[in-house]
């Protein structure tokens, strides 16, 4: 099939290059002219595993091209996918502008019948607002449909998700583009069906559920840790207790530095505007919110403390362990890591900071603040500091020799922003360990 993806961020890329890797025809269509020539010099704007070999392999074949060009993008597909961003405005309500504007689009340059997909997360009433759009914007008499098919890809994990979906959820109410849905989706579920199909309103909800649901499990776990620290109770096995009951199961109940990246803050906030419109008070989802943003400075209350009595904070140099938003990954989108950055640079702490992958993104989120120094890995970041503090769990942290990092160290301290360590083992090794939840 011919298909159309227009937006080449997260979902758009890593969306077409599936599909053509599945032997689809793919155009990725942008209306950024500089990254339409990265992209077909294989220069690839995000860092996902596997997602820069798989588009070179399918844009040598000839599967995957790149344009900037609504004519020639429309005019070659019989599926357009809308896969553009949807940012948050100030009052946390959802930014529909680029997908009205490609609807627009659209309308303006299509010759025959297409089906409209739009995979940008956005509100409940969107599939309606694309229609009307496009049938006000067409300039001759054209039958088309217009579907949802939210996305459910994980950063880190995206091709994984991609190639091998846990369900494909399909909003629709034409039963010809339920029929070239089912066609489109079928090398993904060979082995066995995970199409889901169901009205369009509900397919868009059921995004915005998914995600508003991980991150109350994620705030949940939280707001479990600081009761686990006040009453001496141990968080992590507080987890494989709970964990351990199958109606709840263990994802996602990890204890930790809070929530970031580009899709639970954005959801959570749009979902609680929506309903607010409504005339509806999502006491929850506020509380998940703001159970977060209160974690997020959680880390950096405990390094205050800890330097309370030690001379405070000021002048002191803090080793920072990962600064994405999860491993995987180079989003630093509202990332735990920026405002631990904030609080520690703000009462006059120096900073070394490493991360595997996000380095390039934070010196240029970074550059205007001071005391602030990037180092090429993690032991050059301990190196004469008082504290280590791990941000984001990359698997190059798990098993490091800690000898070396604690003899290299000014100070002792360690913050466990994951609860990664064992907390008698780092105290072995002569660190002050300090986790989430841990007594």
């Amino acid at each position: 099939m011919k298909i159309l993806f227009i937006g080449t961020g997260y979902v758009g890329l890593v969306t077409g290059a599936c599909f053509a890797e599945m032997g689809h025809h793919v155009t990725c269509l942008d209306i950024d002219e500089g990254k339409i020539e990265n992209l077909k010099k294989g220069i690839i704007p995000i860092y996902e595993p596997g997602l820069t070999e798989m588009v070179k392999r399918n844009t040598l074949s000839g599967r995957m091209t790149f344009t900037t060009s609504y004519k020639e993008g429309v005019a070659n597909s019989d599926i357009c996918f809308i896969c553009v961003p949807t940012p948050s405005s100030e009052d946390g309500s959802c930014n529909l502008s680029f997908v009205k504007d490609a609807a627009k689009k659209i309308a303006s340059t299509m010759d025959s019948y297409k089906v409209i997909i739009n995979k940008s997360t956005s509100p409940i009433g969107t599939a309606e607002t694309i229609e009307s759009i496009i049938k006000e914007n067409l300039t001759r008499d054209i039958e088309f449909d217009v579907v949802s098919n939210p996305e459910f890809l994980k950063e880190g994990s995206a091709i994984s998700d991609c190639m091998k979906p846990d369900r494909v959820v399909i909003g629709t109410k034409s039963e010809k583009a339920k029929q070239i849905m089912q066609k489109l989706y079928k090398g993904f579920t060979l082995n066995h069906d995970r199409v889901l199909f169901m009205d369009i309103r509900s397919a868009e909800m059921t995004k915005y559920a998914a995600n508003a649901m991980l991150a109350t499990r994620i705030s949940f776990m939280n707001e479990i840790a600081h009761i686990c620290s006040l009453t001496g109770a141990n968080v992590n096995e507080v987890r494989r207790g709970i964990g351990s009951d199958k109606r709840i199961g263990y994802s996602f109940l990890y204890a930790g530095v809070g929530y970031g990246g580009s899709c639970f803050p954005k959801d959570i906030r749009a979902l609680s505007s929506l309903a607010k419109d409504q005339g509806y008070q999502t006491e929850l989802l506020d509380a998940v919110e703001s159970i977060n943003n209160r974690q997020k400075v959680h880390l950096a209350n405990k390094i205050l403390s800890y330097f309370e009595n030690k001379g405070g904070i000021e002048g002191k140099t803090i080793a920072l362990w990962g600064l994405s938003f999860k491993p995987d990954t180079d989003d630093m989108r509202d990332a735990p890591s920026l405002e631990l950055i904030k609080a520690l640079q703000k009462k006059g702490a120096r900073l070394r900071l490493y991360d595997p992958i996000a380095m390039d993104i934070a010196k240029s989120r970074l550059k205007d603040l001071q005391n602030i120094s990037f180092c090429k890995d993690e032991n050059e970041a301990a190196t004469k500091a008082d504290a280590v503090c791990l941000v984001t769990e990359w698997k190059q942290f798990r098993l490091l020799d800690l000898d070396p990092v604690y003899n290299n160290m000014e100070g002792k301290a360690f913050f466990d922003g994951r609860n990664q360590y064992d907390k008698k083992d780092m105290e072995e090794k002569g660190f002050d360990y300090f986790g989430i939840g841990i007594p």
